[in-house]
């Protein structure tokens, strides 16, 4: 083995510091995303350390491939797998690159084939009850419709929405301007009762919880700040909750459900790759798998020999 010297400390969690503000400013990786990384290769440093590894000269392919194999064998989820191991294959090249190990873990690291779960997906009348469940009356009904509205209509992340800027929604166009992963930046059409929605909201609903120090957010807490991923968590389970929805309702379902209501449609999957940001087209043919399987669903429901 040849001799590695790491230019600086070879102290783990400082270079997994150095490894993380390198996604954020050369890459430009969302914070929820660095964010998701670093608690992974957290857990893959307490797995090196219980295996009495504490310096990456003494890391080599088999390491990484037992904690993906061990992970597996605990039966975590497809998707959590998948970016453990993204985390893993990037971080193995920057210790790599640095000079920090001798080998590069990522290169023999295969992926596993794993079965990947189709997310929940709403039925329309279920998106229906949803969005008539908020009292509008008041202004934060009117603020709850309108996200509602807007999460459907639009198929936003939770974070898109709570980051969205008032300069960001034209109504008169028809759109919202969003900066999803990866600091992309993409128009996203918007239909007209999320536009009904959202304009009854900024005239009779958002004034009355602004404060003295609100900034520009469009969606405001009950405090006149950006609401939350967590506050908007709790108010759609508090919704589903209340109009007797059994399945577990989050807001990514939204964006599910926009994706397959518009393939149901017709809806050029291309077109659906765009709205939804997806870097590459194959995240977004699960879509063309809950379609089939509601078909399949349909056929065994309906079928005199289903």
């Amino acid at each position: 083995m040849k001799d590695v010297t790491p230019p600086v400390s070879s102290n783990l969690s400082e270079i997994l510091t150095l490894f993380t503000n390198t996604l954020q400013l050369e890459r430009g990786l969302a914070d929820n995303t660095v964010s998701a990384y670093h608690s992974d290769l957290v857990q893959w440093l307490h797995f090196l350390k219980n295996n009495s590894i504490y310096s990456f000269n003494e890391v080599f392919e088999d390491h990484a491939s037992d904690w993906i194999r061990i992970l597996i064998e605990k039966n975590y989820a497809s998707s959590s797998l998948l970016r453990k191991l993204s985390a893993l294959k990037m971080f193995g090249r920057f210790l790599f690159n640095e000079k920090y190990c001798p080998v590069n873990v990522s290169l023999l690291l295969e992926s596993p084939k794993l079965s990947r779960k189709l997310p929940d997906v709403l039925s329309t009348e279920e998106v229906e009850v949803l969005l008539q469940a908020p009292d509008i009356s008041t202004p934060k009904g009117l603020r709850d419709r309108a996200f509602l509205e807007l999460l459907y209509s639009s198929g936003l992340r939770v974070s898109e929405l709570c980051e969205l800027d008032m300069t960001a929604v034209n109504l008169k166009e028809g759109f919202v301007r969003v900066i999803g992963k990866g600091s992309k930046e993409r128009m996203i059409p918007i239909g007209k009762y999320a536009i009904d929605a959202l304009e009854n909201y900024l005239v009779s609903g958002r004034p009355f919880l602004v404060k003295q120090k609100t900034g520009g957010a469009c969606f405001l807490s009950q405090w006149g700040k950006a609401m939350s991923r967590k506050t908007i968590w709790h108010t759609i389970q508090k919704y589903a909750s209340k109009v007797k929805i059994k399945k577990r309702v989050k807001p990514h379902s939204f964006r599910h459900s926009f994706a397959t209501h518009l393939l149901s449609g017709g809806a050029d999957l291309r077109s659906i790759q765009e709205m939804l940001g997806h870097c590459d087209i194959g995240t977004t043919q699960i879509y063309t798998h809950i379609d089939r399987s509601k078909l399949l669903q349909e056929h065994q429901n309906f079928h005199p020999n289903g």
